[in-house]
């Protein structure tokens, strides 16, 4: 599921945004070992507050488990400002129709393997999918992004290679970088659709969203879950299952498949899934 977070709506998702600081952190910082600021386990830079737009991926219990960022290349921008060794000497592209996304990460350690739902391949897959449809929505005709060779392999084996390149690999941290053009037809967007077998809307409406993360916290800070141990897949169902409720009746069907599955939870457990409805409140 994806969420676009811009500076319309920055001030409902302080709390994701944070999630995600705290993922780039690990993926570029950790894993990557690229020589990022990193505050209060956060990985935040100057490009974060000229109100850029990020994509951001939810899996289905409401964390944040991939993102990307995307900025005008018309002021500045990574390519420009940072990453100029890989121009080469040549100059940095500006265009209005052409947005730089960077930051591009996914939380491997949350997600599963394989490619069905909430693995890492799916997650790669929904989250470029939803890029390039946000972005192709927006006006924007090309994306410029910095990656590393690992991350070009997995562009190309997902029917969305690359349709050029600009200067030269050059080393970041652990790995290369390198910078890459995509184009934000419908030919790419379906042939990843198509790849990924994703053929659903990809994005999650902002009350939606914000429900979602509520259920989340509400759950992590209920008494069946004082020792913050993750969401059972059935726990996840539920918070899902509510999360969609579109109205009373739903709600309450929702309710009593968990009482008929009550033997199934512990009596803490129980008290915490049927408190869930006060964070999913909708209007009848």
């Amino acid at each position: 599921m994806i969420i676009v977070v811009d500076g319309l709506n920055r001030h409902m998702f302080s709390e994701i945004l944070d999630e995600m600081f705290e993922l780039r952190a690990r993926v570029f910082g950790g894993r990557l070992g690229w020589d990022v600021n990193i505050t209060n386990g956060k990985e935040i830079d100057e490009f974060d507050h000229l109100d850029p737009a990020y994509v951001i991926g939810l899996d289905d219990g409401g964390n944040v488990v991939a993102a990307v960022r995307a900025l005008q290349t018309t002021g500045p921008h990574m390519l420009s400002d940072v990453f100029h060794a890989i121009l080469d000497g040549e100059a940095p592209i500006r265009s209005a129709t052409m947005w730089e996304s960077t930051r591009f990460c996914v939380d491997t350690q949350r997600l599963t393997r394989g490619k069905e739902k909430n693995s890492v391949s799916y997650a790669t897959c929904e989250l470029m999918i939803g890029s390039l449809e946000y972005a192709r929505r927006s006006g924007i005709q090309d994306i410029i992004t910095v990656i590393d060779p690992v991350m070009d392999r997995v562009l190309k084996r997902s029917n969305c290679a690359p349709y050029d390149y600009v200067g030269k690999t050059v080393p970041m941290g652990k790995v290369p970088a390198l910078a890459a053009l995509l184009d934000c037809t419908e030919e790419r967007i379906s042939g990843l659709r198509e790849f990924a077998n994703i053929q659903e809307d990809v994005f999650l409406e902002d009350d939606a969203a914000l429900e979602l993360f509520e259920a989340k916290k509400a759950a992590q800070q209920s008494p069946a879950n004082q020792d913050h141990q993750p969401l059972s897949s059935l726990e996840k169902y539920f918070v899902e299952q509510m999360s969609a409720a579109r109205n009373e009746a739903e709600r309450q069907a929702v309710l009593k498949l968990i009482e008929a599955l009550s033997d199934t939870f512990t009596p803490e457990q129980k008290i915490a899934l049927l408190g869930t409805p006060r964070a999913f409140a909708h209007e009848a």
